[in-house]
């Protein structure tokens, strides 16, 4: 979502690269590449002028800390400043609600993220009852249902020609006799905002009195986002924003706008279609990674939820002793391929910055499906045994992979390149006691 603004951050820094002291003349040039920056990424200009003139006001007379440089002195000051916008640096504490209530527009993704919420809250290890109020839409309860069974948790069940106040009557009975649940409501949305719209939200509000009023917001609409987040925090006072479609094109700066004219912070991320595509908004982790600072925290937590710590400390061991073999190798791709895709997590990883477009035509998804498909067309004892397979064989795994030969050489030469340095790397001081 930020990758052209981060691109664009990037190059500003670089100009600074080799500069030993912060003049003001080469802060303005700096500022004057950043607002430029900023409103490419589509941010509106009353933020772009707040954003320029704080890093201003920070930077005048900032002292070059030992073994900084200006490049980095700047990037601090406006990681500062974007994390300050976003809500702030995570303090580890999050309420735990009784009760969400979803809005949204129609096609805002607001129904996919309840029963994205609905999985994410059963997974942490509570009761989750999803509820749709949209009874405009023929289609909404059934998705809503549908959902609700991917996730595995509890639908409200359908009851054709009910009104509003018959399904609110029914959830608040729910919650008398199942005090332990968290219940979801999807609301119904329109094409556009309209009072009636605005009206029965009140209504839902004022009889339900959820804990969270999560606003969903596509962001690929840009600066509309803005617009439509203002119109609802105006009538029943949002309390976060769900950023939906946020791994497409869009240039993120509607994200940034609508944080800073709503003070409501995002507090989910759609990641993509499936139904588990749903992280959590974290403003210092966003913020590095807009510098190209990369993102550690998530990606240890993406490999830790695929991955357990016994398992990875197994693995490396054979690795190191060189005892590894294709099954280990499809076992890696397996895992990393849950934790999503090669041009995400090359985002996360420090230094990478904007340069994860070039290397992701390097190493991409599509290279990677093509190794584990040669890799499950093998049999068992192929993969515990690569030295027996010989030309015949190839040619096999080759047509049941819908690969070439070629590519079945590539993959176990790799393979046996990959084993002599894990072997060679075992054998040095330190690495032998993992």
């Amino acid at each position: 979502m930020f990758d052209n603004l981060t691109r664009r951050l990037s190059l500003t820094f670089n100009k600074l690269a080799g500069r030993t002291l912060l003049t003001e003349s080469m802060l303005d040039d700096a500022l004057a590449e950043i607002r430029i920056a900023l409103l490419e990424a589509d941010v509106s200009l009353a933020v772009v002028k707040k954003i320029i003139s704080d890093v201003r006001e920070k930077s005048i007379g900032q002292k070059i800390v030992e073994k900084t440089t200006p490049a980095e002195t700047v990037a601090k000051i406006v990681y500062d400043e974007l994390v300050e916008l976003m809500g702030g640096a995570d303090d580890g504490t999050a309420i735990d609600p009784r009760m969400i209530m979803l809005a949204g527009l129609q096609g805002s993704g607001k129904t996919t993220s309840a029963g994205k919420l609905a999985l994410h809250y059963k997974n942490a290890g509570k009761k989750v009852l999803l509820a749709s109020t949209d009874i405009y839409r023929p289609s909404a309860r059934e998705q809503l249902q549908m959902l609700a069974e991917q996730a595995g948790v509890e639908s409200l069940p359908i009851i054709e020609n009910e009104t509003i106040a018959e399904i609110v009557k029914r959830v608040k009975e729910f919650l008398i006799h199942n005090s332990e649940f968290l219940i979801i409501i999807d609301t119904a949305g329109r094409l556009q905002i309209d009072d009636d719209l605005m009206r029965e939200l009140e209504n839902l509000k004022r009889e339900l009195s959820p804990d969270e009023i999560l606003l969903a917001v596509d962001a690929m609409t840009g600066q509309e986002s803005l617009n439509v987040a203002r119109a609802f925090n105006e009538r029943v006072s949002i309390t976060g924003l769900v950023m939906t479609r946020a791994d497409g094109d869009a240039r993120g700066g509607g994200v940034l706008s609508t944080l800073v004219e709503t003070g409501a912070p995002v507090k989910w991320i759609g990641v993509g279609e499936k139904i588990d595509a749903l992280e959590r908004f974290h403003a210092d982790r966003a913020a590095s990674r807009i510098l190209g600072m990369g993102d550690v925290v998530s990606l240890v937590e993406k490999a830790q939820s695929v991955v357990s710590d016994d398992e990875a400390r197994d693995t490396m061991k054979k690795m190191l002793s060189g005892e590894f073999d294709l099954n280990t190798m499809k076992w890696q791709i397996e895992k990393m391929k849950k934790m999503g895709s090669i041009g995400g997590l090359l985002k996360l990883i420090p230094g990478i910055g904007g340069m994860a477009a070039q290397l992701k035509d390097k190493v991409n998804d599509r290279e990677i499906d093509k190794q584990l498909a040669i890799l499950r067309g093998m049999t068992d004892a192929e993969r515990k045994n690569p030295d027996i397979i010989f030309a015949s064989r190839k040619e096999r795994i080759a047509r049941g992979s819908g690969v070439s030969v070629r590519d079945v050489d590539a993959l176990i030469k790799k393979f046996g390149q990959m084993k002599s340095q894990m072997k060679a790397l075992g054998t040095m001081p330190g690495f032998g006691n993992i």
